[in-house]
């Protein structure tokens, strides 16, 4: 396969597999450019895309910065749920119950996962968790990135309107390349963090729920869409692929290498334009500037 870094052709191993392998986006970046000859890449950083959230003033301001905007994380963690694990796990440890808080139980659930991911192996902290436990603690962080990242607040997903516009400017690009005969470049690889894709891919309306998550639905949300340890695990990745076929350019998207259909279209591999149509909307507006925009405030000050 052939990749295209910032412009620069080079050649790539066959196959490997992204989120298997936990390295930081430099070695990433050597392992994709692995031949010798193509050592000489060049790159540049754009938070502005790739960190979009931190440039969209609504956001920071109505939610970033705003205390009220994770109430509903709040509220869980006086539920009755959040009440029985934070019991169950200070009988374990054979401490008094009032001295252990939700934030150290949510903390044994996190140090539980990191030892499993990094190491592949039972932690003792896992020990304190019963997988009703495991379940509530889940919940908590879903909550958290729903409100802060994914659909609680309309402002975070559209803060990530300059990534799905360049998304959508590069795919058209590629196809007009491919019509005329002149590609520049097979592949373009784009490094952030799960704080990008979640905002993405909820702009996008993917893993949306009828029912919003809130504090008190947890009993009806075992089967939600929205969990975010399976969206944007370690190594997340998403991947549009364009094809070139007899009736025109399909598109397929790959998120953490699965296939995955677009919302409403049901097709594994729909027409390029079809995908288009349906995102017509957004294509033609989704401004950056609109939605991020704080206004001055009208407020005038009659202090003496």
């Amino acid at each position: 396969m052939n990749i295209s870094y910032y412009g620069v052709l080079v050649k790539d191993e066959y196959r490997f597999d992204i989120s298997k392998d936990l390295f930081p986006a430099s070695e990433f970046i050597h392992k994709a450019l692995g031949n010798t000859e193509n050592m000489d890449y060049k790159h540049h950083v754009d938070d502005s895309l790739m960190r979009f959230f931190d440039h969209c003033e609504r956001f920071v301001e109505s939610v970033e910065k705003n205390k009220t905007a994770l109430k509903e994380v709040e509220r869980f963690k006086s539920s009755a749920e959040m009440d029985a694990v934070r019991r169950k796990i200070s009988s374990r440890l054979q401490i008094p119950y009032s001295q252990f808080t939700p934030d150290m139980a949510e903390a044994a659930f996190f140090l539980c996962s990191y030892e499993f991911a990094i190491k592949s192996e039972n932690s003792p902290w896992c020990d304190l968790l019963d997988t009703s436990d495991a379940q509530v603690l889940e919940y908590k962080n879903d909550l958290k990135q729903y409100w802060k990242r994914g659909y609680g607040h309309d402002v975070n997903r559209k803060s990530s309107c300059p990534l799905f516009h360049d998304i959508f400017k590069r795919l058209d690009e590629a196809a007009n390349d491919y019509r005329f005969g002149q590609v520049k470049k097979t592949a373009t690889i784009q490094v952030g963090h799960g704080e990008t894709l979640l905002p993405l891919l909820s702009l996008m309306s993917f893993f949306k729920d009828e029912t919003p998550l809130t504090a008190e639905n947890f009993s009806l949300q075992h089967n939600r869409a929205f969990r975010s340890s399976q969206i944007a695990p370690y190594a997340a990745n998403l991947v549009f692929v364009l094809y070139e076929c007899n009736d025109g350019f399909r598109i397929q998207l790959f998120l953490n290498e699965k296939l995955m259909t677009f919302p409403n279209i049901n097709h594994s591999a729909p027409l390029y334009e079809t995908v288009r149509k349906h995102y017509s909307e957004l294509l033609n507006g989704c401004e950056f500037e609109k939605e991020c925009h704080v206004p001055q405030s009208n407020f005038r000050n009659t202090e003496l």
